[in-house]
């Protein structure tokens, strides 16, 4: 049975290789430029100076352990091509040698979320344990951003589903500590941090004073030893503040340039109706110094009317609306439900967080696979939200070239989707039927009528309002591709942008809405 499971692993993660080598010459980000730079900085520069370098303006915003990780790489990229990592004459270095390395390099570190997924799945069934792998490793919201885009975004979800894994073993010490070096390699997965407290504190710190004290001083020192490796050195040299600013940069302003769709958005918008009404009227609304058409909120004066919105403001939104599970996980830790929590915790930290990027709604899709394959519910929740939440990240891939390809990944993988749930759980739905009808003494009736009539009718991956909405994604994308240019012309460049991140954000808030009430319904 391991080898059936290791051969599955082998042939999704065979597929999606390939498919991930076939976009290596596709259209690249800044983030590329980057990660080289980081490459080059620390091969070259000291560890003191990693954080205080200005030689570049993509200076090192991440936790020291990903920082390690990029001299990890760099010492097998100066044997591939010393320029990759000159610190001067690399910059903006675009040879194929650079290209193919550093794509590679997010070929073979997403071994890590391989290893996360095969964790979870190995003691499912048949049916969700390939379901599962089609999910996540099929992800075309990771193929576009990771191995188009570029980042190491499906690295960084392997560590926390490695974590989620060890939480649903009820091997608590190792969640916490494979959590703690997520935290040291991406900061921004700390929005889960009030659930893996709450949680670990009720489920693996209880049984007693004596006890449970034991266990808080284990895990303390385990997440300690994470943290004092991570930033120890920096610590040492002085430079622990000079880290902190780098990773938290507030001022940056609540929104990121492409405003990801959450509930800032809908603020946003408020903001500049009432001011456009209230200066129709007469009033002198003074304009913000931000940037409408270019979606960039700064920090000085954002907003022409509503309340300022400040990093302290999202931060009590964000616990505010993580506290149903912060609840039940004080009330009732229960292992079977910690994906489904620590998804939510992700889903509220997009929707509320501080100059959230779109690419975050990763943090809870990915988890939310997990899940999806227990239940008929979770199926149609998922099926929806994937859709939603990689349709928000076109406007990452604007080239035309690339325009094909993504609209591709998302229908083929919306298919496969539609017809593994819609096989698998009309076949449960025709077996539950079957099993009821033999309980009232109607075994003939079954075989012949309702059996039949339950498996042609099939379920229904999405009513007719989910469908209504994914085909109002339709018309965003028609009207931003064809009728726009057509019809404006120029004017308003900002629009299509807009639009698609006000329209997948109807999509997100119902998640959240969707999730809220099953976790304070059902867990």
């Amino acid at each position: 049975m391991e080898r059936v499971r290791l051969v599955d692993l082998f042939w999704f993660a065979g597929i999606a290789t390939c498919i991930k080598l076939l976009l290596i010459p596709s259209y690249r980000s800044t983030d590329f430029e980057v990660h080289r730079h980081w490459l080059a900085l620390t091969s070259s520069l000291p560890l003191s100076h990693w954080y205080s370098d200005e030689t570049s303006p993509w200076t090192l915003d991440y936790p020291p352990l990903f920082a390690y990780f990029e001299q990890f790489l760099s010492f097998f990229a100066h044997f591939i091509d010393p320029k990759i990592v000159d610190l001067h004459e690399g910059l903006n270095y675009t040879a194929d040698s650079v290209i193919y390395f550093q794509r590679l390099s997010v070929i073979v570190s997403d071994l890590c979320l391989y290893y996360g997924v095969y964790r979870l799945s190995r003691n499912l069934g048949f049916w969700r344990r390939k379901m599962l792998l089609v999910l996540i490793l099929w992800s075309p919201a990771l193929f576009i951003v990771d191995h188009m885009h570029f980042q190491y975004n499906g690295f960084l979800l392997g560590v926390l589903l490695i974590s989620l894994s060890f939480l649903e073993e009820e091997k608590d010490l190792m969640g916490g500590f494979v959590f703690a070096i997520l935290l040291c390699s991406k900061h921004l997965f700390a929005v889960a941090a009030p659930v893996y407290f709450v949680y670990l504190l009720r489920h693996y710190c209880g049984g007693g004073f004596v006890k449970g004290c034991g266990r808080f001083l284990m895990m303390g020192v385990a997440v300690g030893m994470v943290f004092i490796v991570a930033f120890g050195p920096f610590l040492y040299y002085g430079q622990i503040q000079q880290v902190i600013s780098r990773m938290f940069p507030f001022g940056r302003g609540l929104c990121h340039a492409y405003w990801a769709p959450n509930f800032w958005v809908f603020y946003i918008i408020l903001d500049k109706v009432i001011a456009f009404m209230l200066r129709k009227l007469g009033f002198n609304i003074k304009a913000p110094l931000a940037s409408f058409t270019g979606g960039l909120v700064g920090d000085s004066s954002p907003f022409a009317v509503l309340p300022q919105v400040t990093p302290l403001v999202t931060a009590i939104s964000v616990v505010v609306a993580m506290s149903p599970c912060l609840i039940k996980a004080w009330k009732e830790p229960r292992r079977e439900h910690i994906t489904r929590w620590i998804a939510y915790a992700y889903t509220c930290g997009f929707l509320f967080g501080w100059h959230v990027h779109e690419k975050a709604s990763l943090h809870f899709v990915i988890p939310l696979a997990v899940v999806a394959v227990q239940s008929m519910e979770d199926a149609q929740h998922f099926f929806l939200l994937s859709i939603v939440s990689c349709y928000s990240m076109f406007p990452l891939l604007f080239e035309a070239k690339e325009y094909p390809i993504k609209v591709l990944l998302l229908l083929l993988h919306s298919l496969l989707m539609w017809a593994g749930f819609t096989s698998h759980f009309s076949k449960v739905k025709a077996s539950k039927t079957s099993v009821l009808t033999r309980k009232q003494g109607e075994i003939k009736e079954s075989r012949q009528g309702k059996y039949s009539d339950t498996a042609k009718e099939g379920v229904v991956v999405v009513g007719w309002v989910g469908m209504s909405y994914l085909l109002g994604l339709l018309v965003v994308e028609l009207w931003g591709v064809i009728l726009q240019p057509y019809i404006l012309g120029d004017s308003l460049p900002f629009l299509p942008l807009m639009l698609v991140s006000i329209y997948c954000s109807l999509g997100i808030m119902y998640s959240w809405l969707w999730q809220v009430k099953w976790i304070i319904k059902y867990t």
